[in-house]
């Protein structure tokens, strides 16, 4: 190990920490600012002074990255940066939150408090991450600089991420796309978003990501040709009309250009949509609307627009504050290209979000910003359940596309693309959506289920003895409506359990139980159920069949099975905790998992059909054994965030023994004789054995799906290469499902 040079990391910690201070130029205004800023940053090098990271690094350099992230890229002010450089001090050492507050101020022991992760155990049913999650959103209640120095603390160790052990990857970035990149679109942080989703996209898709990088290294001079020459008419129209401005060309995000690629599977070379041509006007002292609209008219006096894709948000700002004129016009070179308008004040939105809406607010009144956490705020004082089904309502609320729609009396409501008449009638009023029986939309009768479009104007019809039913939760996605009629459903619930309360007692009695001193948790276990609650309900309801309770017996005041009743398999996840080990599997296993590298029973994944080769994780399931998944498996994101305790690592061993099952496509010219040389190739030249094989012709054109048995994906990369050589081929892709 080379000798630490101890006086130059001194040197190198001063010059980081002068680097934050000169970026946070806002934040410095006073000495006494200065000083604060300067005494957290001691305070912190004290309590870190012994710690480096897994890149063998001071602890220190990631605080001071986090408060310059705060500062130069959000934009935050000196209560961000002192937080900022305090906010592991609090979970990683000897420093306490009153510590904090005696040095700092209360305001900075509430931000750090926020910010320190949530310890002990929770719930085997709830997901670590989600619970997490659930509770530092609570702090939005008081102060959203909370989430904003967590996604910089997110974004620094995204940044850094290479460094650690290959799970640990895949978990951070299947969190950080799943939640925090998401989080960072809905407080209108674009830049840092669009990183956040290219950084989990290099861990995820390392290939994928670093082809796309090199196309785009490759192609940008060209890119930079095309944007001088379709600018230039417009420069010399706006010069010439006074307007003062400036033209950028940007290109899209690694991650955005990936899926378009994935989504419509397509290379990269028909990806045609690769950048858009933004027009920022400095003109800001004049009415900023009239001014885009003008720029709107002369982009479109040299370039024939695409009326279908025009945008106005300057208008009707997106939920997250969002402001800007798109247009998509056609070029000279017949290719469409994407133009974005907007003033420098909404372009500073734009790219940091909440913390420039503060700084160009100035008393206007509540904004789109306002309404959104007065929403957040609701639905965590009103969420009661599991933290999964929290992070499933809040997380759809945070990606989609809007849609706005009118009462009669002209209010307008913003709603996520795909909202119900239902979610307006919650939108207008928790009463009105609970008394809803349907709905007027443009003056026509519709049902409760009825998806709006934008500028439609709704009526909502309600009855007082109207009252919310359990198929209400299908006819709704807003967070907001969900929480409100689980609410209402479980009030209804317990009215019915407490009949059901009666019932147990009283068979209780009649087998000579003492039921007051007993936990119920064995009988719940038994009968399935997750509460005293649900089990009340479903004996009132006939559910259950309580003739089983001659079964159990009081044992030191616990109710359980007087013998076995019926056959339970003790799960993995306990014997994980414990640090017991699961039995040997056969000898034909190519897999070893967990953190032993045991030989254990699984099940491959039909969603993704991994093979040996493939980069894989075991997934523990609640009743079907381990599932191996590929690492960039379509669920692999929602399994690896929510579930992160459940997923153990997988490693294939060398096994010439084992066949997969394993899918392929191929597209070509349709020719007599080219179905045969296929499957000669397949069966005779690389002694493949088919399970099926399936070809359709159409004008030409033909399309074949094969499923076939190879070893590992250096067999199934050999095959579709040599696939590829036939005259007539034009595609040969591996497909997983």
């Amino acid at each position: 190990m080379p000798e630490i040079d101890l006086e130059q990391e001194k040197q190198d910690i001063l010059a980081a920490y002068k680097g934050m201070l000169r970026a946070a130029k806002h934040a410095k205004k006073d000495t006494e600012t200065k000083k604060r800023i300067k005494t957290a940053f001691d305070v912190a090098a004290e309590a870190h002074k012994d710690v480096r990271r897994k890149s063998g690094e001071p602890y220190i350099f990631h605080p001071i990255a986090v408060a310059r992230i705060c500062a130069e890229e959000i934009g935050l002010g000196a209560t961000s940066i002192v937080c900022a450089l305090l906010h592991d001090t609090v979970e990683d050492t000897e420093i306490t939150v009153e510590d904090i507050e005696r040095i700092f101020g209360s305001k900075e022991a509430r931000i750090i408090e926020g910010l320190t992760k949530i310890s002990g155990v929770v719930d085997a049913t709830v997901s670590l991450q989600a619970e997490n999650f659930k509770k530092v959103l609570l702090t939005l209640s008081e102060d959203v600089r909370v989430i904003l120095i967590k996604l910089a603390d997110r974004l620094h160790n995204m940044r850094t991420i290479g460094s650690m052990r290959r799970d640990k990857q895949l978990k951070i970035a299947s969190e950080t796309l799943f939640l925090y990149a998401p989080l960072a679109h809905r407080l209108g942080l674009h830049a840092i978003k669009s990183e956040l989703e290219d950084l989990s996209l290099k861990c995820t898709e390392p290939e994928g990501f670093e082809s796309i990088q090199n196309n785009l290294k490759k192609t940008e001079e060209v890119r930079k040709r095309f944007i001088r020459k379709f600018s230039s008419p417009i420069k010399k129209e706006l010069e010439a009309k006074g307007v003062k401005f400036e033209i950028k060309g940007r290109s899209k995000s690694i991650h955005s250009i990936w899926n378009k690629m994935v989504k419509k599977d397509v290379p990269f070379e028909e990806v045609f949509d690769l950048f858009a041509i933004r027009i920022i006007i400095d003109n800001e002292e004049l009415d900023e609307k009239a001014l885009c609209w003008q720029v709107y008219s002369v982009v479109t006096d040299f370039y024939s627009p695409n009326i279908d894709r025009l945008r106005d948000w300057v208008s009707v700002p997106k939920a997250n504050g969002y402001e800007s004129l798109h247009t998509t016009v056609m070029s000279p070179t017949g290719k469409w290209v994407e133009v974005q308008i907007r003033t420098r004040r909404m372009d500073d939105i734009a790219e940091k979000g909440f913390a420039a809406h503060w700084k160009y607010k100035e008393g206007k009144g509540e904004s789109q910003f306002d309404v959104w956490i007065g929403q957040v705020r609701e639905l965590l004082e009103n969420q009661e359940g599991n933290a999964l089904d929290f992070m499933d309502d809040f997380k759809l609320n945070l990606y989609s596309d809007e849609i706005f729609a009118f009462t009669p009396n002209g209010d307008m409501k913003n709603l996520p693309n795909g909202a119900s008449a239902l979610d307006f009638a919650f939108a207008v009023h928790t009463q009105v959506g609970e008394k809803c029986l349907g709905a007027k939309v443009n003056s026509k009768l519709v049902p409760l289920s009825h998806v709006l479009r934008s500028g439609d104007q709704v009526e909502i019809l309600t009855s007082q003895k109207q009252r919310p039913k359990e198929d209400w939760l299908s006819f709704v996605i807003t967070h907001r409506a969900k929480a409100k009629i689980k609410s209402s459903l479980k009030d209804d619930k317990r009215e019915v359990a407490a009949e059901g309360r009666a019932i147990l007692e009283k068979e209780f009695k009649r087998l000579k139980i003492a039921y007051e001193n007993i936990s119920l948790r064995q009988l719940q276990k038994y009968y399935k159920v997750l509460s005293d609650l649900d089990l009340y309900y479903k004996v009132a309801t006939g559910d259950i069949n309580l003739t089983h309770l001659k079964g159990f017996e009081v044992k030191k005041g616990v109710l359980q099975p007087k013998k076995t009743i019926r056959k339970r398999v003790t799960s993995y996840i306990g014997q994980r905790r414990s640090g017991a080990t699961d039995k040997p599997a056969s000898k034909k296993q190519a897999l070893l998992i967990g953190d032993n590298m045991e030989k254990l029973d699984y099940t491959l994944a039909v969603c993704c059909n991994p093979i040996s080769g493939d980069e894989v994780f075991g997934f523990v399931t609640i009743s079907d054994g381990i599932k191996i998944h590929k690492v960039n498996c379509s669920n692999a994101t929602q399994l690896m965030s929510n579930y992160a305790y459940r997923v153990i690592k997988a490693r294939w061993v060398d096994d010439k023994n084992i066949a997969f099952l394993a899918g392929i496509s191929i597209t070509g010219i349709d020719d007599m004789g080219i179905v045969n040389n296929i499957t000669q190739i397949i069966s005779n030249e690389l002694n493949v054995n088919m399970r099926s094989i399936s070809f359709e012709s159409d004008d030409g054109i033909f399309e074949g799906s094969v499923k076939l048995y190879v070893h590992d994906t250096v067999h199934l990369t050999d095959l579709i290469a040599n696939l590829k050589k036939v005259q007539g081929v034009t595609k040969v892709e591996r497909r997983d499902n």
